[in-house]
């Protein structure tokens, strides 16, 4: 059985530089996959040759076996970074284009955005922008959704909210590919795939993507000295709440910089994050 959307080998050159090196990945049906890098890393380019709007350098993207096609690309629901949407049209007339270009019927309004119905999109907030292009990608019932940070920019209780619908559209057997910055909204899909420097770096569960990284978090008193002195000692530091979190640190070091700082801490083992994995990758 062939996955709904795959790349083989992907690749993508702007001239001396590689955006996309080697990228091969696939999204069944009815799963959520989600696609994680930092800004830069390969992820938009990498989903513009899957969706055939960008012609790889090399490899291969296929929807359900084939290289996209115009009638293949109706099988597609396509949220965009930049949405997609036009803002000299109103809500109503937006959704009517982009039913009239898959031949359906525009899909009807609930809430906040049937009360703007008439109203210019450029108008709206950017939550409602972010509703109505969800609500134009699903009105012709689509086989996959590819949903490049659908999420951005939208407080928390819309977040939940589109992702009750991301997964209710999975459980019916749709394939969903999305790019996200939140971690929390990464936990809620079936698999992730981790980016970096255009390349497929590490794949599968939470821990699997962390498998390798270390963290230990330093509590101490005056944590904004503590996480100044060792960010200087050029550890890779974040922080979480008031404990300064050191990645993959080489301890002695660590407690030798703290001593020589007069700086009274304790040093626990913690369980590293995917963030502070990404954070690894861009230092290295």
């Amino acid at each position: 059985m062939n996955a709904l959307i795959e790349a083989r080998g992907l690749t993508q050159r702007f001239g001396d530089f590689t955006a996309v090196d080697d990228v091969s990945l696939h999204v069944d049906a009815g799963e959520v996959v989600g696609l994680l890098g930092a800004n830069g890393a390969g992820k938009t380019t990498t989903i513009r040759m899957l969706l055939g709007l960008a012609r790889p350098t090399a490899g291969q993207a296929l929807l359900d076996g084939a290289p996209p096609t115009r009638k293949s690309r109706r099988r597609l629901g396509y949220v965009p970074q930049g949405l997609g949407l036009y803002s000299e049209l109103t809500v109503s007339e937006n959704l009517a284009f982009a039913a009239q270009a898959f031949g359906c019927e525009p899909a009807g309004l609930e809430g906040a955005l049937a009360d703007e119905s008439d109203t210019l999109v450029a108008a709206l907030p950017l939550g409602l922008r972010r509703q109505l292009a969800f609500v134009c990608a699903l009105q012709h019932g689509p086989d996959v959704l590819v949903l490049d940070e659908p999420t951005s920019g939208v407080e928390p209780l819309a977040r939940v909210r589109l992702w009750d619908r991301i997964r209710s559209q999975a459980d019916r057997g749709v394939g969903v590919l999305v790019t996200t910055h939140y971690m929390q909204e990464a936990r809620q899909c079936d698999r992730l795939l981790l980016m970096s420097d255009g390349r497929l770096v590490a794949q599968g569960s939470e821990a699997d993507i962390v498998d390798g990284t270390r963290a230990v978090a330093v509590h101490a008193q005056d944590w904004a000295r503590a996480f100044e002195i060792l960010s200087a000692a050029g550890m890779a530091v974040n922080l979480a709440g008031r404990d300064v979190r050191v990645i993959d640190p080489d301890e002695a070091h660590l407690q030798a910089v703290l001593a020589q700082a007069g700086l009274e801490a304790t040093v626990t083992e913690v369980a590293p994050t995917i963030e502070e994995r990404m954070t690894m990758l861009a230092r290295a």
